[in-house]
């Protein structure tokens, strides 16, 4: 009778170890789903901001080349203006060499 008790204890131990190492292997499981999951998450965040990122950076480069050619529009336009525009006289008015001479 005694060796049975010990038996039925050994026996009842041992499905105790299993259900507990059976739990553990479920949290287990659960967990590295999670983790799968977030880590999944996480990529398709990184991959989106560094979409925005790059659609960021190709809209700032077309506004520096807009930029650039409508300066560059402008400058000629300027040249083309500026030729045509009259040379200011450099000894006018009774200033010789451009300064005033005589009045104090």
């Amino acid at each position: 009778q005694e060796r049975r008790e010990r038996e039925r204890k050994l026996s009842k131990e041992m499905a105790e170890k299993a259900t507990r190492e059976l739990e553990k292997m479920h949290l287990q499981e659960k967990a590295e789903a999670k983790y799968k999951e977030w880590l999944q998450k996480k990529r398709a965040e990184e991959a989106e901001k560094k979409k925005k990122e790059k659609e960021k950076e190709i809209e700032r480069e077309a506004e520096l080349q807009e930029k650039k050619t409508r300066s560059e529009k402008i400058f000629r336009e300027w040249l083309q203006n500026s030729r045509n525009k009259p040379r200011p006289v450099l000894n006018g008015y009774g200033f010789p060499h451009g300064k005033s001479t005589g009045l104090y």
